[in-house]
């Protein structure tokens, strides 16, 4: 074993002379493991939020949204389905139309999103049904001589509503509303209840199939976009670019990330942001490694005079020091590690971070944690305490052996 290395496990075993000299190590080792189960927790937050609000978001809408360029229907949306699925990379392309709509219930009315469901597509309404916490989509695409339509509204809309499954409500389509709003007053059958967990959509969504949208719109199409699911969301630029080759430039082809880019944008420079504050705090902690060094070659002063007359280098000298507060960052990034993990599991298993629905979309944050931000916590508190450690290391190397000895 290296001298340096048996004399820094020597002297961080030895009893310190000074009680002020073990505080500061106590404290020290303690900042830095609270400074990497902040930043491990902070991360594990942003995570998850990202996370949370990516899945929800794709739980309600397309990976890709294909439209004309010019904004008009899209009256042959089946074949555009067809050519669009066939590319590389697509589960899933079916019709759909986002159309604006005032329902009325016996509690009062709201405005709503008309969301048109494709029959023919197997992921869409398997999509609609995994959010469905009453009723069933059934009704909505029976077959028979129906004279009322069957919808499904979001939770958050129909309870704002007073509505619930077999209830009614009045559905005026908003290119109406202000024409002849009575004309357009259709009254429609509650066949469900979802709810997808982002309030956007549990507020104002009413699920309508195709076949039956042009009477709630007064519009002669049925589609105004396809939407359009991808195997990997994460290859969706490619995917994007393969359909636009493919349809060329009379469509639009926007994929999720671009369409969210704001919000997701927003997230991560919060999220490196929380990293930069919480890195501060890190290295506020490990100053204290400055400090417990510094008390640390005042005690062994005599010792590295005895090093320099027997032969020790200055590099050695600094070494045994830097070995030291790494030691000492390595014991805090390692509890640290340990108790952001316990923190996090706690957090998940009883749900401590609660949100109100209505200003940030979801109800309750979960608390994501990876690898790759394990590492870089304890890496980020292990460089700060090894650059805590330069200034008194330095001092130790420059102590003069023999005016020391001379003087002692």
């Amino acid at each position: 074993m290296p001298y340096e290395v048996f004399l820094a496990l020597r002297y961080l075993r030895s009893r310190r002379k000074h009680r002020l000299a073990r505080a500061t190590t106590l404290i020290a080792v303690l900042g830095i493991a609270a400074g990497v189960a902040s930043l491990i927790v902070a991360l594990a937050i942003a995570e998850g939020f990202r996370d949370e609000m990516r899945d929800k978001i794709l739980r309600g809408t397309a990976h890709i949204t294909v439209m004309r360029a010019d904004g008009q229907p899209l009256g042959d949306y089946r074949q555009v389905a067809s050519q669009v699925a066939s590319v590389a990379g697509v589960s899933d392309a079916a019709g759909t139309t986002y159309d604006g709509a005032v329902i009325i219930g016996p509690k009062g009315s709201a405005y709503g999103v008309l969301r048109g469901i494709d029959q023919s597509s197997s992921q869409v309404t398997k999509d609609v049904s995994a959010t469905l916490v009453r009723g069933s989509l059934e009704p909505v695409f029976r077959r028979d001589e129906q004279t009322v339509p069957y919808v499904v509204l979001g939770a958050e809309l129909a309870a704002r509503l007073g509505v619930d499954v077999g209830d009614t409500a009045d559905v005026i389509s908003a290119q109406s509303a202000y024409s002849s709003p009575n004309a357009n007053r259709r009254r429609v059958w509650v066949a469900g209840v979802s709810r997808s967990g982002l309030f956007e959509y549990d507020s104002t969504w009413i699920y309508v199939p195709l076949e039956t949208i042009a009477a709630f719109t007064g519009n002669a199409h049925a589609a105004s976009m396809v939407a359009v699911q991808v195997k990997d969301i994460y290859d969706v630029k490619q995917t994007s670019a393969q359909i636009r080759q493919k349809l060329g430039r009379a469509y639009l082809v926007i994929d999720w990330q671009e369409a969210n880019r704001p919000l997701f944008t927003a997230l991560t420079l919060e999220r490196r942001l929380g990293i930069i504050i919480i890195a501060l705090i890190v290295l506020i902690a490990a100053l204290n490694i400055t400090t417990t060094l510094i008390l640390l070659v005042m005690e062994r002063r005599r010792d590295i005079a005895i090093l320099n007359a027997m032969g020790a280098t200055p590099n050695g000298i600094m070494t045994i020091f830097v070995i030291e507060g790494a030691i000492l960052g390595l014991c805090g990034a390692v509890a640290g590690v340990l108790l952001g993990a316990f923190a996090t599991f706690t957090a998940n298993r009883y749900h401590f971070i609660s949100l109100p629905a209505e200003i940030y979309s979801i109800s309750s944050v979960p608390l994501h944690l990876n690898s790759y931000n394990v590492i870089l916590s304890a890496v980020i508190a292990l460089a700060l305490s090894i650059l805590a450690t330069i200034y008194p290391a330095r001092a130790a190397s420059r102590i003069h052996a023999a005016e020391l000895l001379r003087n002692s």
